[in-house]
């Protein structure tokens, strides 16, 4: 029964980690991933010396950690939320609607976003006119773009992201919340002593692997709503490899940059790993 998720992670996962050489050598078409000669870390150098590095650095990391917070932090308190709901139906249907939106398209999504939040017709910059909020540009600011990306981010995953928390819930002993009920506590010092420490082990695992892709905001999403104005905040690693790597066809250059990501995330990912492996006894390894 794992064979088949063992080929097909050793085939799409690990074999293309191949290609890798290329951010060390100078690619040349007619010899294809096998040849080219050899430069080091020219292209490294090159990436860290270049104009872009800091603003790209800066906005990827903004961005990713602004994601992380909320992003994180939201299904859990969802899920808490979501436990708290009398009545099994009323308890199915809000977690129903809540991660309804995760399959929804990513294309879909932004097309929501310009339809709502479109200067000359948006829903949402029309509903702003009745109270006097005028010429505001919410795609094209780049005091906006980072909200507008993060609070639809949420709205997306929230519900879907939650599920694994109300899984965990559920094992929660139904002894414990009786005997805080006997000893008087109230809905939040539940919350405080019975549901969160329930969580913790889960919510730290889940923080070790958010982390380990830390620098990988959503490249699909960032691209498409991309524009000639919030370009200065909304310019990432992910966008800039593919426009660098697919667009410009500096193959060698874009492979050292992705690379140089790869590494960063993983050395998040043991970081953390090892702090949650101190403070907490739980972790991946």
């Amino acid at each position: 029964m794992l064979l088949p998720a063992i080929t097909f992670t050793a085939l799409f996962a690990y074999g293309p980690m191949y290609g890798i050489q290329l951010a060390f050598r100078e690619f040349d078409f007619a010899a294809g991933l096998t040849g080219g000669d050899w430069v080091g870390l020219k292209y490294f150098v090159q990436f860290f010396e270049s104009p872009q590095f800091w603003s790209l650095m800066r906005n990827t990391v903004y961005i990713s950690l602004t994601t992380l917070v909320f992003g994180f932090l939201a299904p859990i308190g969802l899920a808490i939320l979501i436990n708290q709901v009398i009545g099994l139906r009323r308890k199915r249907f809000t977690q129903t609607a809540t991660y309804l939106p995760h399959f929804i398209s990513i294309v879909v999504i932004v097309g929501m976003l310009q339809v709502f939040l479109s200067p000359s017709t948006g829903l949402i910059t029309r509903f702003l006119e009745f109270f006097g909020v005028t010429g505001v540009n919410f795609l094209g600011s780049t005091t906006a773009f980072v909200p507008v990306y993060v609070l639809s981010e949420v709205w997306q995953h929230c519900g879907w992201n939650s599920i694994i928390y109300l899984a965990a819930l559920s094992n929660v002993d139904p002894q414990l919340y009786e005997a805080a009920k006997i000893d008087g506590a109230n809905k939040l010092q539940i919350i405080r002593h019975v549901d969160i420490p329930a969580l913790v082990p889960t919510m730290v695992i889940l923080f070790i692997l958010t982390m380990g892709g830390v620098l990988n905001t959503g490249f699909e999403k960032i691209f498409l709503m991309q524009n000639t104005l919030n370009l200065p905040i909304s310019e990432v690693i992910s966008t800039y490899v593919y426009k660098i790597g697919i667009v410009g066809n500096q193959f060698s250059y874009s492979t050292a940059i992705g690379l140089f990501n790869t590494v960063i995330n993983f050395a998040f990912l043991v970081i953390a790993n090892q702090i949650a492996k101190r403070v907490s006894n739980t972790s991946l390894w």
